[in-house]
């Protein structure tokens, strides 16, 4: 099996599945006939950009971890409908420096908008303070702290 076609493989695995771990994957994998070692997976995780996110269940509570592609559009999975409107209403601005990502909100609205936030789950955010009318969100990478900047960006001109 050529490494495009395993790739095209985890990528099958983990958006049907929980995959939560490198073993499971190995596993999973072993289980559909691809033969790997934990080393490979773990190769293939960082070429596919693969990143942990919190899992959760249908009422937002969080039932542990799992692999999902990095990128704008699993950052959106994380960004339910009614985020959206809530943000696309509160949210003025959106920018980034470094890691950190900070929000511009109409005045008094800081905090409503950092609670959707932080109820998105998303793994790559450390931690978000509210002031009155300014959100700074603290992320684990300058990239990640881009893409989540540039997804609000995206939801306020929709």
């Amino acid at each position: 099996m050529s490494k495009a076609e395993r790739h095209g493989k985890i990528l099958e695995l983990i958006k049907n599945e929980k995959i939560e771990t490198q073993d499971e994957l190995t596993n999973r994998l072993c289980e559909c006939g691809i033969d790997v070692t934990q080393a490979t997976v773990s190769r293939d995780i960082k070429e596919l950009k693969l990143v942990k996110v919190a899992d959760t269940d249908k009422n937002g509570a969080r039932i542990g971890y799992k692999y999902v592609q990095s990128g704008r559009s699993e950052l959106a999975e994380g960004l339910t409908e009614k985020f959206r409107s809530l943000l696309k209403d509160i949210v003025v601005s959106s920018d980034h420096a470094g890691n950190l990502a900070v929000f511009k909100t109409y005045s008094g609205m800081a905090n409503a908008a950092a609670a959707a936030i932080d109820a998105m789950h998303y793994s790559s955010i450390v931690g978000s303070v509210a002031g009155d009318d300014t959100i700074l969100c603290v992320l684990r990478s300058e990239q990640e702290a881009r893409e989540f900047s540039e997804l609000i960006e995206q939801t306020l001109k929709c």
